[in-house]
């Protein structure tokens, strides 16, 4: 049972072949592109009236 335990790193994908395992460089550009992708979203729907209304407007009082 050691021996299984010493073979490094995680078992996570360990069912994997190690050159299909994902890579650190993998992981960092899966990251990037991400942010790429969210950055172009938010640049294309551009929700920024909603932003200020919902998050930095103070609401008014009401007076009854």
């Amino acid at each position: 049972m050691a021996a299984v335990a010493s073979n490094g790193g995680s078992g996570f994908f360990k069912f994997l072949k190690p050159r299909l395992r994902p890579q650190s460089t993998d992981i960092k550009a899966a990251a990037l592109w991400g942010v790429t992708a969210g950055s172009a979203a938010l640049f294309l729907v551009q929700p920024f009236d909603w932003l200020k209304k919902t998050f930095f407007k103070k609401p008014e009082a009401e007076d009854k």
